[in-house]
């Protein structure tokens, strides 16, 4: 039999519902992955094997007397370290919640344990999702970031770690990491997912979702989560789509390689039978990415009062700076940006309603050098401001033989749509 954590998550459910795995088989080889490559990964910060052992039995056991299994029964999730797990500790990337252990899960933990899932750990996270980066390396080479905040799952998925990771999004963490490590993200249309028990940067962006290893899987984890049916992307569509290829307004910050990329994905998709269109977003859209930043250190200020009021001095020094001077801004320029907010969102359906889907970056070019930086989100910032669902796939190589992703966007509210032309996309480009 094929060792259980290399294969896809839709398949380890179909043989655990067959009777050929157990979750406890399929954990112990999640297990076994860990203990190999845990040591120069570092995607955890808490991890007991353990506690996930027990768990996956239990999980067997209630399988074994008749108990309904949701649609993750016994599939492992990591689960970013912004997100509490009742038991285990909840640090948010930050010293100044150190030993601080939750009671309770977050809504997000507790609707994945509805499903079936089985928590496996917590993992690194950049400074409350936002600066310092954590000790994960890039599992492809080490010397490299795997991008940021969400570090640690989009790492050990991609290292089978996990076949599941929880990530969460501001400007670009779920999509940027999972360009820079070769996998799957998935964000979805904002709101998919309660952000109850979550440690919340800002009220307007933050957005939960997933990192898994194929489309497939992050269907299967969001629509197990939330109850919704969100297609199978992976079965061959009637026609091919039409596309808007839109580098978007961060378009000067390219590297080469990813304008490379975009030339080859365009003919790709063109000799797959897809329509492509170059085009831009109306300046009422585009606007919302310079208002992101904005919004966000704005928002982040408020979240942070706490920790900026009585412990600003175990901060990073460029967090506690761009909070500060957030925290100076008059209300106004935070009311102006999330105006400008609400006024691209209620454009951009129409701006692409002639299109299936949007094709752009997910991320400004390979991962860069060091663990000192998780990469630029330049490519994110827009489709996070307008609440999108948007999915980034494997898209080959660079030069430095480090991955790099395509995106998916379209209209919000249209999460299978999204997920069926990435699907498409990864499959046209090979």
């Amino acid at each position: 039999m094929s060792d259980p954590s290399l294969l896809p998550a839709t398949e380890l459910v179909r043989r655990i519902r067959s009777g050929q795995l157990t979750a406890a088989a399929v954990m112990e080889a999640h297990l076994e992955r860990i203990r190999s490559r845990e040591p120069s990964l570092r995607a955890f910060t808490h991890m007991d094997p353990g506690t996930a052992m027990e768990a996956a039995r239990e999980a067997d056991r209630l399988a074994s007397s008749g108990a309904n299994s949701g649609p993750l029964h016994g599939l492992p999730l990591g689960v970013k370290d912004v997100l509490d797990v009742a038991g285990m500790p909840s640090a948010y990337g930050s010293p100044i919640w150190a030993g601080f252990v939750p009671r309770a899960d977050s809504a997000a933990v507790a609707m994945a344990r509805r499903a079936g899932a089985v928590i496996i750990g917590k993992t690194v996270t950049t400074e409350f999702a936002t600066r310092e980066p954590g000790p994960t390396t890039n599992p492809v080479n080490r010397k490299h970031t795997p991008g940021g905040s969400s570090s640690g799952s989009a790492a050990g998925v991609a290292a089978h770690f996990f076949p599941l990771g929880y990530g969460t999004q501001t400007a670009g963490s779920i999509l940027r990491p999972a360009a820079y490590c070769g996998i799957v993200g998935y964000m979805p249309s904002h709101g998919a997912i309660h952000r109850a028990g979550m440690k919340v940067m800002s009220e307007s962006l933050d957005t939960i979702g997933a990192l898994t290893r194929t489309v497939g899987d992050a269907a299967l984890m969001i629509g197990g989560i939330t109850g919704r049916d969100l297609g199978n992307p992976e079965a061959r569509p009637d026609r091919a789509p039409h596309l808007l290829l839109c580098m978007g307004p961060t378009a000067a910050q390219a590297a080469p390689e990813t304008l490379e990329l975009m030339e080859r994905a365009a003919e790709a998709a063109s000799r797959a039978g897809a329509r492509v269109t170059r085009g831009e977003m109306p300046e009422i859209v585009a606007a919302a990415a310079k208002a992101h930043p904005v919004v966000m250190n704005m928002e982040g200020a408020q979240a942070l009062a706490w920790e900026l009021a009585t412990h600003a001095d175990r901060m990073s020094q460029i967090l506690r700076d761009r909070l500060t001077g957030a925290r100076a801004e008059p209300p106004e320029v935070l009311m102006a940006a999330r105006d400008t907010f609400v006024a691209a969102r209620a454009a951009f359906p129409g701006a692409i309603s002639d299109y299936d889907a949007v094709l752009t970056p997910a991320a400004v070019g390979e991962a860069p050098e060091g663990l000192g930086w998780s990469g630029d989100p330049a490519f994110n910032l827009l489709w996070t401001a307008l609440h999108a669902p948007a999915v980034s796939v494997p898209a080959g190589f660079g030069p430095h033989g480090l991955p790099l992703g395509v995106q998916i966007v379209t209209a919000p509210g249209t999460d299978a749509a999204a997920l069926r032309w990435a699907e498409w996309m990864r499959q046209a480009l090979g």
